[in-house]
C-alpha cells in the first residue's frame, strides 16, 4: 500500500452524508483470500450477502468503509439499548433460516436494518448475534475503558445511563475540543458470552442538531447518543473517540481514531454504504 494511502492528510469533511456507494470494497468484510471472499457470495449460514447499512464514514486511513451504526434506544428508566430487529424466518437459495431484520426510516425511504449490518470481523460467529439468543437490549459499561470519567463514576457491567452524561455539551479530556460530546466504551448482546461485542457510544449536541432533519437520524439516535460496532473494517481493531494521546498527529484528535493502522472515523458523518456480509455459521 502506498505511504499516502497510509497516512492522508486529513480532509475536515464534517458533515452528515446520504449518498449510497454500490457495493465495492469486498475486501471490507475482514477477509483477504480468494477462497474466503467466495463463501461471502454464496452464503451457507444464516443471511450474508450484500448488505446496505449505515455508519460512521471513514475519512483516513486503509479502512475501506464505515463502521456500522447501532440504533439507540432509551427506556423509561432511562437505561440505554441498542435495538435489536425482528426476529423472521426468511428462505434463501433455497435454504430456511432465521435472522433479525425489520424497516427503518431512511432518506428518500426506507432501510432494512438486520444483525447482517454486523457480520464482519469474525462477528458473525459470536453468540449475541444469533438472532435468537437469550440476551437483553441493555448497553453495559465495558472494562478498562480510556476515559477517566468512566473509570471514576461507574462499573464495567453497570447499564449505562442517560444521567452519566449531563455534562455532555462541555466535557473534555485533553485530547482535541471540549464541548462535541461525551463518549463511553460499552458492549451490547454479551453477557455470558465468550465474545464481546464492543460498542462506541457518543452524546453530543452535533447528533441533536443533525437529528432535527434526517429521517435516518431520527431512527437511530435518542437525546443526542449515538452508536456503532466499535470495530475497526480494517483489521477489526478497536477505534475510539478522543481516547489516544496521538491521536493529533494524523489530524484525528476530534474523530474516531484507530491507534493500529491510522484509519480515521467521523462520528458526525454518516453515510449509507454497502458490503458483502459474511453468513452467521449454521448450528
Amino acid at each position: 500500500m502506498a505511504d499516502d494511502d497510509k497516512y492522508p492528510e486529513s480532509s475536515g469533511r464534517r458533515r452528515f452524508v446520504k449518498g449510497v456507494v454500490g457495493s465495492a470494497a469486498l475486501a471490507g468484510v475482514g477477509t483477504s483470500t480468494s477462497a474466503m471472499l467466495n463463501t461471502t457470495t454464496n452464503p451457507s449460514g444464516a443471511g450474508g450477502g450484500i448488505t446496505q447499512y449505515f455508519g460512521m464514514e471513514n475519512t483516513e486511513g486503509p479502512a475501506p468503509r464505515a463502521m456500522p451504526q447501532i440504533p439507540i434506544r432509551i427506556d423509561a428508566e432511562g437505561f440505554l439499548q441498542g435495538l435489536w430487529p425482528e426476529v423472521q424466518e426468511v428462505t434463501e437459495g433455497g435454504i430456511t433460516f432465521k435472522v433479525a431484520r425489520t424497516t427503518l426510516p431512511a432518506p428518500g425511504g426506507e432501510i432494512t436494518y438486520s444483525n447482517e449490518w454486523f457480520q464482519y470481523c469474525g462477528v458473525q460467529t459470536y453468540e449475541g448475534l444469533d438472532p435468537e439468543a437469550d440476551q437483553d437490549q441493555y448497553l453495559r459499561y465495558a472494562n478498562n475503558p480510556p476515559y477517566q470519567w468512566q473509570q471514576d463514576e461507574v462499573s464495567a457491567g453497570d447499564r449505562v445511563h442517560i444521567d452519566d452524561f449531563e455534562d455532555y455539551e462541555s466535557w473534555g479530556n485533553d485530547i482535541g475540543r471540549s464541548g462535541l460530546g461525551k463518549p463511553a466504551f460499552a458492549t451490547w448482546r454479551s453477557e455470558g458470552t465468550e465474545d464481546t461485542m464492543p460498542v462506541q457510544i457518543i452524546r453530543s449536541t452535533r447528533v441533536e442538531q443533525a437529528a432535527q432533519d434526517d429521517e435516518w437520524l431520527q431512527a437511530s439516535t435518542r437525546e443526542g447518543f449515538i452508536g456503532i460496532l466499535d470495530k475497526c473494517t480494517h483489521f477489526c481493531c478497536v477505534p475510539g473517540f478522543k481516547s489516544f494521546g496521538d491521536s493529533g498527529k494524523f489530524n484525528a484528535e476530534d474523530k474516531i481514531y484507530c491507534q493500529c493502522h491510522q484509519s480515521v472515523y467521523d462520528p458526525f458523518s454518516i453515510v449509507q454504504r454497502s458490503f458483502v456480509a459474511l453468513p452467521r455459521p449454521g448450528d
